[in-house]
């Protein structure tokens, strides 16, 4: 292995065991400082001020997690929308032609989802 190598495994260590220390150093401040007052309400499940009623069966719509996993989809796909946008910018024209097939397929699935009544909440 060439003599280079061992120099930055070395900084990978050395940054990983100050990273740990670093959070054991916080959980070990907040153990030390923090205040501790227990009490039964604290010991509940939730502290919202409502008392927890016992488990209820409910159906979920599987609609509401479709809705949610579409929402991040497109979120996370329009965040490249973003360094396209100045990249194109310094490119050359088959950037724009790579990115107008890439919102195609998001607007595909838009139409799609539509389509399928995902989108309508009723």
């Amino acid at each position: 292995m060439p003599e280079g190598y061992a120099l930055n495994w070395f900084a990978v260590i050395l940054v990983a065991v100050v990273g740990l220390a670093a959070i054991g150093g916080m959980f070990l401040g907040n153990y030390l400082l923090a205040p501790k007052r227990p009490s039964a309400i604290k010991t509940s499940p939730y502290e919202c001020g409502i008392e927890p009623a016992p488990f209820r069966w409910s159906q979920i719509n599987v609609r509401y997690y479709v809705f949610a996993i579409l929402f991040l989809i497109f979120d996370v796909e329009a965040v490249f929308l973003f360094p396209w946008a100045i990249i194109f910018l310094k490119s050359a024209p088959v950037v724009f032609y790579e990115m107008f097939i890439f919102v195609g397929i998001l607007f595909f699935g838009v139409v799609y989802g539509w389509r399928k009544g995902v989108l309508q909440w009723k």
